[in-house]
Formats: C-alpha cells, sequence, structure tokens
C-alpha cells in the first residue's frame, strides 16, 4: 500500500495564494476606511451646510429664521430686523424708537443674539432700490457713525472709511456705489471705499440704472459732465443735461438749449436738429421729431423717417417698433421682419430670441430669424442658468436657449422633487421620474433653493418639504402675493421683503 506524502521535501508556502489574501484584505481595509470618510464627510457637509437668514414677522413682533425655518432670532423687536446678507450672520437691529423726537438706536447682533460691531454710535445697513421697486441691501458693507460723523465697515468690523462725513448713501438704482456728504458738497466711493469722486460737487447722479462704468456728475453752476470708474473725468462738466443713448463714448447732452450728440473727445454732431436723441449704435442714431422716431446718421443722413411713435435698437441691423398700438420688428431699410401685431417686444440678448406679446398672458418667442420657436405663458425666464419656463399645452414645460425642451431634472439639478402634471392634478416625481408626491393638488411650485415646494388646494397654500412631506396643509391664501414661495411653515410676504405666519397676517 502506497502511503501518502504529508511533505514532499521542505514545506513550501503558496505565495500566490498569500499575495491574493493580503490584496483583499487590503481592498477591504480601503473600502472601510472610505466609508468610514465618507460618514465623517456627510457629517462635516452637514455641519457647515451653508445656512440662509431671513426676516420674519409673526405676532406683531420681528426676528430672524434660518432657510430650515428654524426660529435663530426670536420674533420679540418692535422694528424690523435688516438681514443685509442672506449668508452671513449679521442682523441689524432698532430699538427704543421714539416718534415724537424721530431717535432711535440701533445695534448688530450675530445669530447667537450676541452684540457684535461694537464702538459705534448706530450701525445700519444701506438699503437700495430701482425704478421696478426691487430692495435690495449693500451686503458687504455697513453704515456706522461717531460722534454725528458716518463711515463704513464691512461685516467683521473692519474700517471700510472712517467716520468723517455728514452721510452716506446709496446711489439708487446702482449696486455698489455709495453718495458720501461733507461740507454741502457730495461725492462718490465704491463698496471697497475706494473714492471715484471727492466730496466737491453739488450732485452726483447715475448714468443709467444698474450701469457702473460712468456717472453723471454736477457741479456747483449745475452744469453737467462725466466721471468714469476710474475718477477721470471724461467730460468736463459745461452742459445743461446729459444724457445716456447706450455708449460710453457718445452722449446726448444739451448745451446752451440746443440738444446734441458729443463724444469724449470733444467732438459735437446733430445739434439743435431733433426734439430728442435716445440711441446711438455704431453710425445710426435714433431720434425725435414731433413725437415721432426716426434713424439718421451722426452726419444727419436720413436712414429711416421719423415715422414711428416708439424705435429701439434690439440687434444687429433690427429695431423693435412701435406703430398705433402694436409692435412690431423692422431692419434698417424700414422692411418688416416682423409684422406689427404684438402689444409689446422684447429682445432677450442673453439668449438671442425675442420676446413677443401676443396678450397680457400669451407669447411667441423667435430665434434671431424670425423663425418662431415657441409659443405660450412664460412662468419663467431664468438668463443665469439659460432655460424658460413656459405653460403651454395645459403643462409647464422646460426649454434651455436653443430651444430645445428638457426635463425639469434636466434645468432644475439640485432638486430632488420635480413638479408634474397629470389628470389636472399637480404630484411630483422623483428623478427618475418615479411618482413621489400623489397628484392631488390644483396647482404648485418648484422646490425653492432650500426644498420646500408650495403647494395649492381648495384656493389656499401650504408647503412640502424636499421629501415630500407635508409641513404646512393648505391654508393660506395667497391671491395678493406675485411670489409665491415657502420656508418650512412661513410663507413669503407679499410685499417680498420677509416671512410671515398665515395665522398673523394683518397684525
Amino acid at each position: 500500500m502506497n502511503k501518502g506524502k504529508r511533505y514532499d521535501g521542505e514545506p513550501k508556502l503558496n505565495y500566490k495564494k498569500i499575495i491574493g489574501i493580503v490584496i483583499a484584505l487590503l481592498v477591504v481595509i480601503m473600502i472601510i476606511i472610505s466609508v468610514i470618510k465618507a460618514v465623517q464627510n456627510g457629517s462635516k457637509d452637514r455641519n457647515t451646510e451653508a445656512i440662509s437668514y431671513f426676516s420674519c414677522y409673526t405676532n406683531g413682533k420681528w426676528g430672524v429664521i434660518d432657510n430650515s425655518g428654524n426660529t435663530v432670532i426670536e420674533p420679540t423687536y418692535d422694528e424690523m430686523i435688516v438681514v443685509p446678507n442672506k449668508n452671513t450672520p449679521v442682523f441689524i437691529c432698532t430699538y427704543n424708537v421714539n416718534d415724537a423726537d424721530g431717535t432711535y438706536q440701533t445695534k448688530a447682533i450675530n445669530q447667537k443674539n450676541e452684540e457684535i460691531l461694537k464702538g459705534y454710535d448706530t450701525v445700519q445697513a444701506l438699503d437700495n432700490y430701482d425704478s421696478k421697486q426691487n430692495v435690495w441691501y449693500e451686503d458687504n458693507v455697513l453704515k456706522v457713525s461717531k460722534a454725528g460723523k458716518y463711515g463704513l465697515i464691512d461685516f467683521s468690523g473692519n474700517q471700510i472709511l472712517p467716520c468723517q462725513y455728514d452721510d452716506i448713501t446709496t446711489l439708487k438704482g446702482v449696486k455698489s456705489s455709495l453718495i458720501v456728504k461733507e461740507d454741502g458738497n457730495v461725492g462718490l466711493v465704491n463698496d471697497k471705499g475706494q473714492v471715484i469722486a471727492k466730496a466737491s460737487y453739488k450732485d452726483i447722479q447715475a448714468l443709467k440704472e444698474g450701469y457702473t462704468d460712468n456717472y453723471i456728475i454736477i457741479d456747483s453752476n449745475n452744469k453737467y459732465g462725466i466721471i468714469n470708474t476710474s475718477g477721470k473725468v471724461t467730460v468736463s462738466p459745461e452742459y445743461d443735461s446729459i444724457k445716456y443713448i447706450n455708449s460710453g463714448d457718445y452722449y446726448a447732452a444739451t448745451e446752451n438749449g440746443a440738444l446734441e450728440i458729443i463724444d469724449t473727445n470733444g467732438n459735437v454732431y446733430l445739434s439743435g436738429f431733433y426734439d430728442d436723441i435716445t440711441s446711438i449704435d455704431n453710425d445710426n442714431v435714433i431720434v425725435v421729431k414731433n413725437g415721432q422716431y426716426g434713424i439718421v446718421t451722426k452726419d444727419n443722413a436720413e436712414v429711416i423717417a421719423p415715422s414711428y411713435s416708439s424705435l429701439t435698437h434690439a440687434f444687429a441691423d433690427y429695431y423693435i417698433a412701435k406703430q398705433g398700438d402694436n409692435y412690431g420688428v423692422i431692419d434698417s431699410t424700414n422692411k418688416a421682419a416682423l409684422d406689427f401685431a404684438y402689444t409689446n417686444i422684447t429682445y432677450i440678448e442673453s439668449g438671442n430670441f425675442i420676446e413677443a406679446d401676443v396678450s397680457e398672458t400669451e407669447t411667441d418667442i423667435f430665434d434671431s430669424t424670425f423663425n418662431q420657436k415657441l409659443s405660450g405663458i412664460v412662468s419663467e425666464l431664468n438668463t443665469d442658468k439659460g432655460y424658460i419656463k413656459m405653460y403651454t399645452d395645459n403643462e409647464y414645460k422646460y426649454y434651455n436657449f436653443k430651444f430645445e425642451e428638457k426635463k425639469s431634472s434636466d434645468i432644475l439639478t439640485a432638486n430632488n422633487l420635480f413638479l408634474s402634471k397629470k389628470d389636472g392634478k399637480y404630484g411630483y416625481v422623483n428623478s427618475s421620474g418615479n411618482a413621489a408626491v400623489d397628484y392631488v393638488y390644483d396647482d404648485a411650485t418648484e422646490q425653492n433653493a432650500y426644498g420646500y415646494a408650495a403647494v395649492k388646494q381648495n384656493g389656499v397654500w401650504g408647503a412640502i418639504d424636499k421629501i415630500g412631506k407635508v409641513v404646512l396643509e393648505p391654508a393660506v391664501n395667497l391671491d395678493n402675493s406675485i411670489y409665491i414661495d415657502f420656508i418650512g411653515t412661513w410663507h413669503l410676504d407679499s410685499s417680498g421683503l420677509f416671512y410671515t405666519k398665515w395665522w398673523c397676517r394683518g397684525a
């Protein structure tokens, strides 16, 4: 009988097998480490998740909430708490208001209700607004005072401008541009504290709403000129008026009663020929004569005789014109590119397309070659993200600026629920298109930046959170609100400036 051998000579290790085991163990260890890191990073991300802050109002008192609807500052103040920058926990409170003598006190507090930015008599936010009544605050500087003089600090308390001015205000309609007053004169600074114009002028005005490349200066003799953002006077103050005409090199100005075009080199064009000059594009100038709009060159060669009740340059060789009560588009040969059949027409430069309103609600959209691409109710036109949301064929649809229809999940990439309509009712689906919230609502909104969506039933609104859980049963009448928005159980007030609770509206 042959006996089996336990060993054939010296024992040998199976190196391939051992190496395989070692590699497998290393892979397992790496996976475990990755999981631990992911958990730690997830916890870290949750702990460091950006928090936004908003003024709130309830039971006749003011406070602050965050973007989860949590109360940050209890509503105990009689005056609105101003949140100049929603991403920074610096809140400006006004208290001890005496209406009889017009006095009050202010202070800045943080999210722990601790007073900060001490050492000043007052700390104030700098408010601004435009012609459409959009209201905002300068979001990186605050106005402070000492002994009756004003200066600027940043939100960390660093001095931007010393307290040496008689007052500091915003240049209305223009961001990051501040008027300083000193010894009866005004100057201009930016939000970094850089002096654009010393306080030596009678007045400084915006050349155009939102425009920060150039400003109008008015001297003590009421003469108008231009100063640029670098502080260089490009047009000496020697005119009776100056107006922006879509150019940083040419302006419409009045001199000795004559309206003319001037440039920064001192050249003068079209002096005394027209009642108004509204725009210049290359060599073409839109002019007004006896209430009618036309086009001429700078040398006064007629391009289109004044014959329209309105005329604005759109793009390239095309102009939006008004004839009677209707709008159309013409080219510089006066040929109609778009019929005069619309109540209003707007050129969207960022998308290179035309919005033509058929009525107060219906809009046709044309590309730059005047081919109609879309028709319906424009619910949202987002130039930052480059999409159009339209209500068409009894549902909301999304399109990019190439007019390609997109799923809401392609557009709203930060969302996890997406508005959907079925059998005349609204619900929500997930990113895979599967139903996540039942189709039971009469109207609804997409999720906002904080994960909340508004839902409507029986004429009133409520809210759901980012997983579709109802946080407020529909109970709020928002018929007077332009923007429907919720953060938790709080809804945006009709003014759009703060959040409130439905049960205390009008309190």
